[in-house]
């Protein structure tokens, strides 16, 4: 019966750790945030202020953008609060324009307040049609702001596109 009870525990465990378990895709793109987070530093060391007094922020380490007229944009990212992991993000985007081209991209939200970053999470969180990401160079991110509570900053890792909005992006989120 002690055999019993304890092949019985033992099974409950597992069962909960692979439930809380990240999959290897989640894996993969936590591991590629730890290398763009490294990146977007090298590009511009300004950022160090947003990653370390920010609320939480959302590393998207591979965003695919493209379009011709219609458009769209497509990439998974890590949440982090307080500096600590706490989900998975996706984010997806379409619009109508004028654009053309493709390219991939870092990009990276900043939540000013813990209110903000907790809007993100619950789903209520939208860009305003204006908004646009500050796209990194040298220097750039030393006299950025926050704006309505985010602070936005994308990195061109290949490709050429004529459009650099991020209005219209709608995200999920996913809690560990």
């Amino acid at each position: 019966m002690k055999i019993f009870k304890s092949l019985a525990i033992i099974g409950m465990l597992l069962m909960m750790v692979g439930v809380n378990a990240q999959t290897k895709k989640d894996r993969k793109i936590m591991t590629d945030a730890k290398k763009a987070k490294k990146t977007l530093l090298k590009a511009d060391a300004g950022l160090e202020r947003f990653f370390e007094n920010s609320a939480g922020y959302v590393l998207f380490p591979n965003v695919g953008k493209g379009g011709f007229i219609i458009g769209g944009a497509s990439g998974n990212g890590v949440v982090y609060e307080a500096g600590e992991k706490v989900g998975m993000a996706g984010l997806k985007k379409l619009n109508v324009g004028l654009q053309a081209g493709g390219q991939a991209i870092i990009e990276v939200i900043f939540f000013e307040t813990p209110i903000d970053l907790e809007r993100f999470k619950e789903g209520k969180f939208q860009f305003a049609a204006e908004t646009s990401a500050v796209a990194l160079k040298s220097g750039i991110a030393f006299n950025a702001k926050y704006k309505e509570g985010v602070a936005v900053f994308a990195l061109p890792k290949a490709g050429l596109m004529a459009d650099a909005s991020v209005g219209g992006q709608k995200f999920s989120y996913r809690p560990f």
